[in-house]
């Protein structure tokens, strides 16, 4: 009776020792493979190798002990090598496949089901809109047979009315491609342009709640705040209210606030939008040329800007730095202002900022007739405010569409929205003005020495045939009165790419900006050329620069600069001369002074070796196994296979250790 009941504890104990016991191997076996790869390894991954390192062994070691008993005995040390090698094929294999550091983790995919079937529902959604508008094979890299009978301008509606209907997202990259002449033909150019970012008015309920989340309960903050929008968007609307609750400022202020829930969508469709680019780059060859899913990736990073009001908070703040400097630029006449910026109450989801009473120049033209307003006036005023942001204040509007330019009550125009700005540094800067002057004076050779100040250049250039290039540009564009065109930008573009220059995404952002601008200027002036204008303030500043005192300041600055320099050149030069005197001028070249340098080549001569080795290794392991003879370890097994064996799991481990090493850093 003892017996009988002892025996179930007995079988459990076994039960829970083996299962102790494959616990520690497989643990052990992981740990193994991690140290023998030379890189980090994540813990589910190699204990998932381990684990099938182990079962292989377990069934090898089976299969040579019912082969041949003295087999399992002889081959030990291959059967402890075999789970190895699996263990790191399996490791390299899932680094191919999916690279440490981008592939999701358990809790990742399981949070990650929700979303993916939300990703699939949307990219439906899509898929369907394109289809209903034609433009589903475009989706797929073709393109439909009737479309070219139709013309481009048919194709261009047809997408027009398809990124309306995507909604926020697609409309705003519409809008963003309405402004790339230098990827689009006009046909579309003209057609995007038509897109309008507008959106009927979240409930007061939400925008309430969004308002209390980010400053505190709507009536402790203003005095007075309107519940009806001056103004409905895709991602924002806009309320006018008062300042002046205990004690603040008295004011009439503009409150943008964020549409509820429109991040969550904005995501998931950068998401689709940057997955369908990467697939359009792979089948599509307008796709490569355009540059897709660069073009995508930018976009997504300026629509993650955008949703976060506090970077237009300081975005405008930067502006407003130079502003005064600006005034002055403009000149008499008509001037160019700015909102002031309540910093203390803006969030990432609210924006509060001066009330401007206008209206936008989008719908603006007939009454700026009715008040006699100088047009030529105005629009020289605009161009010369936003010449200044580029070639002097080094932060400037990058989309200064009409809807972002207002139509102020007392005659003034006021620039808005600065969510998109682009930045200069001081060298490119001079190089604009530069590049104004040369286009002014007709000068192909000092218009290409600024123009490769601007650019990355390749190293081997032609640049008397680069002069001749852009005489032939500057000929078709800026001459005979001719006003600049929309083309002109497109045609520096082309002009720039036959050449292999590579313009910055900062000189990119100023050549589109100056586009867009070109079609507000035509709102307010038909025909305005831009070119000419932005000559003849590059030519007032510049002069202003050689003025006497302009030049003494310079030089003075100049001079400081230069100051510490001399001081050390007389001590410097005495220990060279006295060097050379004793014969102790000698030149040190240091190879491999930097770490980074050193760090490669140790790299590569690890792997060099490592490659030789494991080389060397499995052919001296085939020409043992191949060998006949040898002293006999079992009936069929020779001293020399169980060697080849052996040699041969060394020279697979040697080999995988660097395909992870290469696939690690690739």
């Amino acid at each position: 009776m003892l017996a009988a009941q002892s025996s179930p504890v007995s079988g459990f104990v076994f039960v829970v020792a083996v299962l102790a016991t494959s616990i520690v191997l497989v643990a052990a076996l992981a740990w193994a493979s991690r140290q023998l790869l030379g890189l980090p390894v994540g813990t589910l991954r190699a204990f998932i190798a381990a684990l099938l390192g182990f079962v292989v062994a377990y069934l090898l070691g089976r299969s040579l002990h019912a082969a041949e008993p003295g087999h399992a005995v002889a081959f030990f040390t291959v059967v402890l090598g075999v789970p190895l090698i699996v263990a790191m094929i399996v490791i390299v294999a899932a680094e191919v496949l999916v690279p440490s550091g981008t592939g999701p983790g358990p809790l990742e995919v399981i949070r990650g089901v929700r979303s993916a079937t939300a990703r699939f529902r949307r990219y439906w959604q899509i898929s369907r809109i394109a289809a209903r508008h034609g433009l589903g094979p475009y989706l797929r890299g073709r393109r439909r047979q009737e479309d070219a009978a139709r013309g481009p301008a048919a194709l261009a509606s047809s997408l027009r009315r398809a990124l309306e209907e995507g909604g926020v997202t697609f409309t705003k990259l519409g809008q963003l491609l309405s402004t790339r002449r230098d990827l689009l033909p006009e046909e579309f150019i003209s057609e995007l342009a038509r897109l309008q970012d507008r959106a009927e008015p979240a409930p007061w309920e939400q925008v309430e709640e969004v308002i209390a989340q980010s400053l505190g309960a709507p009536g402790q903050v203003f005095a007075e705040l309107q519940q009806e929008p001056a103004a409905a968007a895709s991602i924002a609307q806009v309320h006018k209210a008062r300042l002046g609750r205990d004690g603040g400022v008295d004011a009439e202020v503009a409150v943008k606030v964020q549409r509820p829930g429109i991040r969550a969508t904005v995501e998931q469709d950068l998401d689709i939008l940057q997955r369908l680019a990467v697939r359009l780059e792979r089948r599509a060859r307008w796709a490569r040329a355009v540059g897709a899913a660069s073009l995508a990736r930018g976009f997504a990073a300026a629509m993650r800007e955008e949703l976060d009001f506090r970077v237009e908070a300081r975005n405008t703040a930067a502006v407003a730095v130079t502003w005064a400097g600006q005034q002055r630029a403009v000149g008499g006449g008509a001037s160019v202002t700015l909102p002031a910026v309540y910093e203390q109450l803006c969030t990432e989801h609210v924006l509060v900022i001066e009330w401007l009473d206008g209206v936008s120049l989008r719908a603006a033209a007939q009454l700026i007739d009715d008040r006699g307003l100088d047009r030529a006036a105005l629009s020289r005023a605009l161009l010369r405010s936003m010449v200044y942001q580029i070639t002097e204040g080094g932060v400037f509007h990058a989309d200064p569409h009409p809807g972002n330019v207002l139509l102020l009550a007392d005659g003034r125009l006021a620039m808005l929205d600065f969510g998109s700005v682009g930045r200069l540094d001081t060298r490119q800067r001079l190089a604009l003005q530069d590049l104004l002057l040369a286009l002014g004076r007709g000068d192909p050779a000092a218009f290409r020495d600024a123009l490769l100040e601007l650019v990355t250049r390749a190293e081997e250039i032609d640049e008397l045939l680069l002069e001749r290039a852009l005489g032939q540009f500057m000929a078709r564009h800026l001459t005979g009165g001719t006003a600049a065109t929309p083309e002109m930008f497109t045609d520096l573009f082309r002009l720039a790419s036959r050449f292999e220059l590579v313009i910055p995404p900062e000189i990119a952002t100023v050549l589109r900006a100056l586009g867009t601008l070109e079609g507000t200027l035509t709102l307010l002036t038909p025909g305005v050329d831009i070119a000419a204008e932005a000559h003849a303030y590059a030519a007032d500043r510049v002069s202003g620069q050689i003025a006497p005192k302009a030049v003494k300041k310079t030089a003075a600055d100049e001079l400081t600069e230069l100051i510490p320099v001399i001081r050390r050149l007389p001590r410097r030069f005495d220990r060279v001369t006295g060097a050379l005197e004793q014969g102790r001028l000698g030149l040190n070249v240091r190879l491999f002074a930097d770490e980074r340098d050193r760090r490669v080549v140790t790299g590569l001569t690890n792997q060099f070796l490592l490659a030789f080795l494991g080389t060397a290794s499995g052919i001296v392991a085939a020409l043992l196994l191949g060998a006949p003879g040898g002293p006999k370890v079992a009936p069929t097994v020779s001293l020399y296979q169980i060697i080849g064996y052996n040699l041969l799991i060394v020279a697979a481990i040697l080999v995988l250790r660097v395909l992870f090493t290469i696939f690690r850093n690739r």
